[in-house]
């Protein structure tokens, strides 16, 4: 059977302002970087599938259309009439940090497992073997979306499925530390494989060390944790076992917007195919090395790291 992967979250338009204070027009998102190169690393015969709601509008348009060159299914994603979609601004400094302003409370995502049409995208969802969601995915769904997704997500696990999950912690997007953590809470329990920056979660958590973060996942059960720490080295948990995994060097760092998600893409691409944890990091590492020599979040795809290595065998 055909593996699919759903990746559930939000797209937005991208303005990226320049030195001279122009804006250049794109689009991304965390879930939908990490879906598209996720698509550009998968072998051609698994299927990658957005999932998210959108407006009838021209943005819309163009960014269905990108997915679509990109190999993206888009099945799933809804169109909700005189909807559009949320906007954010990238402004970086001269080390390559960046700073991001937004404008997304009327987002058509926030109706995305609300609407009648989202009764026959979460049917679909029953038939995925890999889901992928974020902190974002959580805040922007809300509680409401949250209630009608999880009893699928759990379902799925229960038929082998797993779910992968990237803590991407945003305060402004929760009213306040209490509600994210709750929130966060009711899906920690089913996350099989978590791609966590440190500095998120320990914002969320208030976690003392390391290993407090360590043991707080696998108390949950989840199988494999990834920590992200920038260009330091990155540490891996799994059945009790750690490691550490350097990160690429770069001489220019232009910016790093997606630098965490094309991580999250490497990884994952490298370890459902069969990778050790090791190769999977290593991978990640690559791609994220390349994305934050170019401005923007999504890199030209004449840009990206060979992917031509083969593994053990898929996982799913």
């Amino acid at each position: 059977m055909t593996p699919r992967v759903a990746l559930i979250g939000e797209c937005m338009i991208e303005l990226q302002q320049r030195a001279d204070g122009s804006l250049v027009q794109a689009h991304g998102g965390d879930t939908l970087n990490t879906a598209v190169y996720l698509r550009r690393l998968l072998p051609l015969d698994w299927q990658v599938s957005y999932v998210t709601a959108l407006g009838d509008d021209s943005f819309s348009d163009a960014m269905c259309a990108a997915w679509r060159a990109e190999g993206i299914d888009l099945s799933l994603v809804q169109r909700l009439p005189g909807r559009l979609p949320g906007m954010y601004c990238i402004q970086t400094d001269a080390q390559g940090e960046r700073r991001f302003l937004y404008w997304r409370n009327e987002a058509a995502v926030r109706d995305c497992f609300t609407q009648p049409g989202a009764d026959a995208v979460l049917a679909q969802l029953d038939h995925y073997s890999v889901f992928y969601m974020s902190g974002i995915s959580l805040a922007v769904l809300g509680e409401a979306g949250l209630d009608r997704l999880l009893p699928h997500l759990i379902g799925a696990r229960e038929q082998g499925a797993l779910l992968v999950f990237d803590n991407n912690y945003r305060p402004r997007l929760w009213r306040d530390r209490a509600h994210a953590v709750a929130t966060y809470q009711r899906l920690l329990p089913y996350v099989d494989i978590a791609l966590l920056t440190l500095d998120d979660e320990q914002a969320l958590f208030e976690d003392a060390d390391l290993d407090s973060t360590f043991a707080r996942y696998a108390e949950a059960g989840t199988l494999q944790v990834v920590i992200k720490r920038g260009s330091d080295s990155c540490l891996i948990q799994q059945a009790g076992v750690r490691y550490e995994v350097g990160a690429q060097p770069v001489a220019l760092i232009v910016d790093t917007t997606a630098a965490g998600d094309a991580f999250s893409a490497g990884y994952l691409t490298a370890w459902l195919q069969g990778a050790s944890p090791v190769e999977a990091a290593k991978s990640a590492h690559a791609l994220a090395a390349r994305v934050i020599q170019h401005p923007g979040a999504l890199i030209p795809v004449d840009s990206m790291p060979d992917s031509k290595q083969k593994y053990q065998g898929a996982r799913v």
